[in-house]
């Protein structure tokens, strides 16, 4: 934990900070647009995140400060909030606002944010900070929610309060996530398997575009009503719920009835995708990391020809990648139109990465990347204060 952080709450605050909370981002491994279509995800807890240091007050107030934004707020412990504008804070506060109206006892706190995670990349700095701040308040207040109900308030506060309709990804990764392991998750069901990944001589890149993931709804929203109509067509002739309940084998046996070339294309990447998350979980089981990384090229290729979501920017990522000898495979992670690509780089070559991949994108962009190095980490948690610093 950075001495920084305790030395800033108190010189705001006017005192020490009682405890410290983590909650990181997440990629996704691979497993991309099928969340939605009742398929598998495998993402993991990544080494940046959100710290929160807090300080219960007597003055029955709510001060919220970040060291990312100028922004700030006090406002009084009250029976229920609203959403103001677009700003940081709308994140803690629309999680406190569950809680006072789920009826538990909340009392004033001085509260400093600090995040290392890119922002709008699509790393899921407003899950972690959702996340941070409901595990933050259960522990403080000793409410005894379970860290899934934790992780389903948070996603409620996501799309009620926020007005964002995510699904529950984001939130259960940064949550669940363990050191050195994915989360096969089944988003439907909530069940999940954490599966080993440890990545031996190889670390985890993290590109951002530096090209907002502005998610276009309209498009996203395109997405899913075409997978719905392919569903519709297969269920001519098949008993199933969401188009992830087949594998290749059956969907090749009755594709013909989806008569729409370009929901064709759709369909295919949802039932190919979700067989290649079964298929990268015993890969990365195995510690075969060259398998993993040709999954991940061609989960790229499929999101950029069959379902269309890439671009220019993330596309520039994977082909970078496979001109690298020291990387086993790269792809974009998440919705797509923007935000990040990830790829497996072995660490003795992430400088020489680094500076190739900056070099290759801004050439073909006009504009250079950020490029990050991060290990799988743990999931949401309460940091130890420094002991005999002083602060």
């Amino acid at each position: 934990m950075n001495q920084d952080l305790y030395r800033e709450f108190k010189q705001l605050f006017d005192k020490k900070a009682a405890n410290a909370y983590f909650s990181p981002g997440r990629v996704n491994l691979i497993g991309e647009h099928i969340d939605y279509n009742g398929g598998l995800v495998m993402p993991c807890a990544i080494t940046f995140g959100t710290y929160i240091l807090v300080a219960p007050n007597d003055d029955m107030v709510f001060r919220f400060r970040s060291l990312n934004f100028d922004e700030k707020l006090d406002i009084p412990v009250q029976a229920g909030y609203v959403k103001t504008g677009e700003t940081w804070y709308n994140y803690p506060l629309g999680i406190i606002d569950y809680f006072i109206k789920a009826g538990n006892e909340i009392s004033g706190l001085d509260l400093l944010f600090y995040g290392d995670i890119p922002i709008s990349s699509g790393l899921s700095s407003s899950a972690s900070i959702e996340v941070a701040t409901a595990y933050l308040l259960n522990d403080l207040f000793d409410i005894g929610y379970s860290k899934l109900e934790l992780v389903q308030l948070s996603k409620e506060v996501e799309n009620k309060f926020i007005g964002v309709n995510c699904g529950i990804m984001d939130q259960f990764a940064v949550a669940f996530g363990e050191k050195d392991k994915a989360l096969m998750l089944n988003c439907d069901t909530l069940e999940y398997k954490a599966v080993d990944s440890n990545l031996g001589d190889y670390c985890l890149a993290i590109v951002n575009t530096n090209k907002p993931r502005k998610l276009a709804e309209s498009k996203y929203n395109e997405r899913v009503q075409e997978c719905q109509q392919a569903l519709k067509s297969l269920q001519q002739e098949l008993d199933i719920q969401n188009l992830c309940d087949i594998n290749e084998s059956l969907f090749d046996k009755y594709k013909h009835l989806i008569t729409d070339p370009i929901v064709l294309k759709r369909a295919t990447h949802v039932v190919q995708e979700n067989d290649r998350v079964k298929l990268a979980a015993f890969a990365l089981a195995d510690g075969n990391l060259v398998d993993f990384g040709q999954l991940m090229y061609a989960s790229h290729d499929s999101l950029k020809n069959l379902y269309e979501v890439s671009g220019r920017e993330l596309d520039a990522i994977a082909e970078y990648g496979k001109t690298n000898p020291d990387v086993a495979g790269a792809r974009m992670t998440g919705a797509g139109f923007g935000g990040c690509g990830i790829a497996l780089v072995k660490e003795t070559g992430f400088e020489n990465f680094k500076q190739g991949m900056m070099d290759y994108y801004t050439t073909k962009i006009g504009y250079a990347p950020s490029v990050y190095q991060s290990a799988i980490g743990d999931g949401v948690g309460i940091l130890k204060q420094l002991e005999n610093s002083g602060i």
